[in-house]
């Protein structure tokens, strides 16, 4: 007996099974950074998984998933949960310090290694109340190991804007995290 062809519908599915359900995880983690809690992340996932399944016929297959994802995410993100709050967060840029308190690391670390061997719910916490633009670039990036390029597309900013946006990001989490990183031993200073 021979085996039925698939049909569109049946490609499709198990096309969007094997590029777009293993980012899963990826997306969740990011959502739960946006949105700051699990029902809210978890409702911006599933929206997006729908969204994206409904336009897979748009995606260049075997192209960036994770990535293109990420971008309907993020757009679904700004769509829904800042209309609802309705008003958009601003950040003072000059109120952030123009040094990094981590000077011990920041020559030896510059692309963030550092927080990899501390990330713990402290450090979530902190990321957590970051501004938004300061935290999605960070998440993206040093949580997610997403290139600046890759950032970039996803939040529609120049590659620049990224470096910016992460480096500012860097430099207040690590003010927040200084005498938490002292009084681990991360790092040497005199806890308070």
């Amino acid at each position: 007996m021979a085996t039925p062809t698939p049909t569109p519908v049946d490609q499709k599915r198990a096309s969007f099974e094997q590029e777009a359900l293993v980012h899963l995880d990826t997306l969740y983690r990011v959502a739960l950074r946006l949105t700051g809690n699990a029902a809210d992340a978890d409702d911006l996932v599933q929206e997006t998984m729908l969204k994206a399944y409904r336009s897979w016929d748009q995606y260049e297959k075997g192209t960036n998933a994770k990535g293109w994802l990420l971008t309907i995410l993020r757009n679904s993100f700004i769509n829904e949960y800042r209309r609802r709050t309705r008003h958009p967060e601003t950040v003072d840029v000059d109120t952030i310090e123009p040094f990094a308190v981590f000077g011990e690391v920041q020559d030896d670390d510059p692309q963030g290694a550092f927080f990899d061997r501390i990330v713990d719910d402290e450090v979530l916490k902190a990321i957590d109340e970051l501004p938004e633009a300061f935290r999605e670039t960070l998440v993206l990036s040093d949580v997610e190991g997403l290139s600046y390029q890759e950032i970039g597309k996803i939040l529609g900013v120049p590659v620049g804007t990224v470096k910016s946006r992460l480096f500012r990001a860097r430099q207040a989490l690590q003010g927040k995290l200084y005498q938490y990183a002292v009084s681990m031993g991360y790092i040497k200073g005199s806890p308070a």
